[in-house]
């Protein structure tokens, strides 16, 4: 019976609810849970919507979503409990009502989904004790096959589903599999997998998570993968992908239980148990939901007071295996499926047969069932306006069709799984281009020498091709600076021009080619594929520090920008691993850095430049992943949730898409320059011009008097007042105020400085804080003071577009908070060590100091670790914390 058939003033129990997981999702949040019990209050004129009253609340259902609910009547449930009890007239209690719903749950409905020749049909027959013909080749299914059966107390009907490939439009086969698991909406998908041709079968795997079903992987004749050698870590791609996977080999009966129990799980579990393990607050505070949990030995957590405390709780949670993910599918696709989204929802569409990000999929492949779907709603031409919109812009961009680079991401995904998870006895010949190419980016052996190459590579040229527009673009800045001193009269006006946005803004100005050169090869990279590989070969050195190779992407980006980069990490699922990674992306040096490190390496490093360069990011990267390891220790201690590191296939970069990104990003540059730095400049100039000395208008003051001026300028004092507290990093008021002024953007350093430090002869930026003298003869800058510097820049408080990022993506004043007090004080303490050892020439014992301080960690770890092994051990079979089978700690 459906919720929808219920008459006004009807009582009944909620038994189960259908449909994709998005759906079920938002049904389950409104309090249709399963067990509960639920009131038809009224319905409109026309039949739709309906007003139930569940839990305590009057909700509205339309009439489609309640015909996705399935029930039993109060009267019906009564009568049943009646015949149990044997006593017609006994007075049924709620509870025994709402247990006869969960009785009457035991019905599952489940389908067998896989390719031609997987051994469906034979693992419908063993399981079910079928008799279908089965054979060696595609196509003995032909239409779908049902046959019902008994399972420790649940009631299956499993419906066998003709082979296909895909579910797309393309054949009768593939259209009849999707019509059925769409109308027909059965509880659980078994995706039966040849695990000898994993590649291939898992093509479909992919579109079913499209679907958002859930969905439990028998890994059929699993047999003849062993018999070949191949070794297959399924368990952890069961974690990376959200779906149990169950071994099978159907002709033995083999793993046909383990397969049964799987589905029972995910039936009763997935949509009740939230992303911690923890059971919603809806079944922990209903004991009679709480209780049959434990009666089906499912693991959970739970912190109801009433509940009833078993050893289930030491079990691993359901999270771990059962959850939903998204394929990735690259920006420009992810970005037309927002889009088709987002009109969606404008126009009130939202499906019960299809999740809307299916539909999106589905209408940008151009897939002609889809399309004749949506047109069954209002507002389908704006709908597929807003496709064929975003399908103009993807093959402007991408020069390929959105279906052939949907289907490239999908085989990239199943290519990064297996990477991570297979590995055949016999390694096969792939004469692709990718797996060529990937043979030797991707090497054990010469995957990190390359990597670190083309990244030296990248900020080698960085500077040294930026540096010949940079002197052209300089010449040209003093110059015009110089052309306007001698035009204008002398006077406030000129300084401000010509000392404060000149001097200013001019000095941020003259980087831009190295911005431009930086972008056009991160551009480069990830227009190739490699960026996807790099990340790849990160992963273990992330899994080191507690984090997964997808947190990578994240943090390459913010060599480009912090806030997109922080803004990425909504890709990464698990709280902690995404929460860790926001908190270390600002340690990345991003492009706004970039004209420090510049103005300072060639100053002082002029020989080493982009080896400083590299080094400065090098340090960047290490220290973010110190602070991960410190954080995941101390602060998100939880297991991480596993992802898949999709390996999309390489590609010739489009040469008119690189320079478009780059210039796009030269555009944001030029405006930042235009806004933020220009006013910055400005406001930083008054500060330090006010109060003028001795009433004195500015030019007519010497160098020496106007370095006094701007020392006891309103400037001046606020830089004086925080001297103290930098002064152990060689730091003098200047550069004080530079720090202080870069909170607003770290280009605002460089302009401040340019204010700060000017001369008679308008001579480079570079040149004066060479030439810069104190009036006690020491030079406010020299090669230790500029890379302490340089040190504190990379490390401090990000930008005030960061910080409101953060905020934004943690939803949290306090770790916003935390992000800035932490970065300020590593920076301070890596700077002091940096400065006091290099001054006082200390290198040596503090090299020292360090390794013993590792070695001391090293030799705590290997005690506590031989410490819990020897706890662990129980008997003389077990070895090294590895349980024997006869151990009797692993019976318990």
């Amino acid at each position: 019976m459906k919720l929808s058939e219920v008459k006004v003033g009807g009582k009944a129990v909620i038994v189960k609810v259908a449909g994709h997981g998005g759906f079920r999702k938002r049904i389950v949040e409104m309090g249709f849970i399963k067990g509960k019990m639920v009131e038809v209050i009224n319905k409109a004129p026309l039949g739709d919507p309906i007003e139930y009253r569940i839990m305590g609340y009057n909700v509205s259902l339309r009439l489609n979503e309640a015909q996705h609910i399935e029930v039993i009547s109060v009267e019906e449930a009564e009568e049943i409990a009646k015949q149990n009890t044997h006593d017609k007239l006994n007075i049924i209690s709620e509870d025994e009502i709402r247990s006869v719903a969960l009785q009457k749950r035991k019905d599952i409905q489940v389908a067998l989904v896989g390719n031609p020749n997987a051994g469906k049909t034979s693992l419908f027959n063993v399981i079910s004790g079928a008799k279908e013909k089965v054979g060696n080749y595609s196509g003995v299914t032909v239409d779908a096959k049902t046959n019902v059966f008994e399972y420790k107390g649940y009631h299956i009907s499993l419906v066998d589903l003709p082979g296909t490939y895909s579910l797309s439009a393309y054949s009768p086969e593939e259209r009849y599999v999707r019509k059925q698991i769409a109308e027909e909406h059965p509880d659980i998908i078994v995706n039966v997998v040849d695990a000898g041709n994993l590649e291939r079968n898992l093509f479909l795997t992919t579109q079913l998570i499209d679907m958002n079903l859930r969905v439990v992987i028998a890994l059929n004749m699993y047999d003849e993968l062993q018999a070949k050698g191949d070794k297959f870590d399924y368990q952890s791609l069961s974690k990376m992908i959200g779906i149990p996977m169950i071994p099978t080999i159907s002709n033995q009966n083999f793993g046909i239980d383990n397969l049964l129990d799987a589905v029972i799980r995910v039936y009763e579990s997935c949509d009740y148990i939230d992303e911690d393990g923890n059971l919603i607050a809806q079944v922990a505070d209903d004991n009679l939901l709480d209780k049959q949990y434990h009666t089906l030995n499912l693991p959970h957590k739970h912190t109801s007071a009433n509940s009833i405390h078993t050893d289930i709780e030491k079990n691993k949670n359901q999270y771990e295996l059962v959850r939903h993910i998204h394929i990735g599918y690259g920006n420009v696709i992810e970005d037309a499926i927002m889009k088709i989204k987002h009109a969606m929802q404008q126009y009130n569409i939202y499906p019960d047969d299809y999740t809307p990000r299916y539909i999106a999929i589905k209408l940008l492949e151009k897939d002609v069932d889809i399309e004749s779907y949506i047109k069954n709603f209002d507002g389908a031409s704006e709908i597929l306006q807003v496709r064929d919109s975003c399908e103009k812009i993807i093959q402007s961009q991408m020069k390929d069709s959105a279906e052939n680079l949907i289907n490239d991401s999908k085989y990239g995904f199943i290519a990064g799984a297996l990477k991570e998870t297979y590995f055949p006895a016999v390694k096969k010949n792939n004469n692709s281009k990718s797996s060529k190419i990937d043979s030797v980016l991707i090497n054990k052996y010469l995957g990190y020498p390359i990597f670190l190459l083309i990244i030296f590579i990248t900020f080698q040229a960085t500077f040294y091709l930026g540096s010949f527009p940079m002197e052209w673009i300089e010449t040209g800045v003093d110059m015009f600076s110089s052309w306007l001193r001698n035009l204008i009269a002398p006077g406030i006006f000129r300084d401000l021009l010509v000392d404060g946005i000149i001097g200013g803004v001019g000095g941020v100005l003259v980087f831009l080619p190295n911005i431009l050169i930086l972008y056009f090869f991160l551009s480069l990279l990830e227009s190739t594929g490699y960026m996807a590989r790099a990340a790849f070969l990160m992963d273990k050195i992330m899994h080191f520090i507690g984090l997964h190779g997808r947190s990578f992407i994240p943090l390459v980006m913010g060599f480009g920008c912090n806030v997109p980069a922080i803004m990425a990490t909504r890709t990464i699922e698990n709280k902690n691993a995404r929460m860790v990674t926001i908190l270390i992306s600002p340690l990345m040096s991003c492009s706004a850095r970039m004209p420090i490190y510049l103005l300072f390496a060639g100053a002082f490093f002029a020989n080493n430049a982009g080896t400083v360069l590299f080094l400065l990011y090098f340090i960047g990267i290490i220290l973010a992943a110190l602070m991960a390891k410190i954080f995941k220790k101390f602060l998100f201690s939880k297991e991480e949730t596993p992802f898949v590191m999709e390996l999309p296939p390489y590609r010739l970069p489009s040469a008119k898409n690189i320079l478009k990104e780059t210039w796009d990003r030269g555009v944001q540059y030029l405006k930042k320059i235009g806004t933020t730095i220009l006013l910055g400049s400005i406001i930083i100039w008054a500060l330090s011009y006010f109060p003028m000395y001795d009433g004195k208008n500015y030019e007519e003051l010497s160098v020496m008097e106007r370095g006094i001026q701007k020392e006891n300028s309103y400037l001046g004092k606020m830089g004086k007042a925080i001297q103290p507290v930098f002064e152990p990093l060689g730091f003098d008021w200047r550069s004080c105020v530079a720090l202080v002024t870069g909170v607003a953007a770290k280009e605002v350093v460089i302009s401040t400085l340019g204010v700060l430090y000017e001369s008679e002869n308008d001579a480079s930026l570079s040149s004066r804080l060479v030439s810069a003298v104190n009036p006690d003869g020491t030079h406010p800058f020299n090669p230790i003071i500029a890379f302490s510097f340089m040190l504190f820049v990379l490390i401090y408080i990000p930008c005030i577009a960061t910080i409101a990022t953060i905020h934004n993506e943690t939803h949290s004043w306090r770790w916003t908070l935390f992000s800035t007090v932490y970065s300020l004080m590593l920076a301070w303490i890596v700077s002091f060590i940096f400065y006091q050892s290099a001054i006082h020439n200390i290198w040596q014992e503090l090299l020292v100091a360090l390794v013993f301080i590792i070695a001391i960690f090293l030799v705590i770890k290997r005690i506590i670790h031989l410490c819990k092994n020897k706890k662990k051990n129980s008997c003389e079979g077990c070895v090294g914390g590895n349980l024997c089978n006869s151990c009797p700690v692993k019976k318990e």
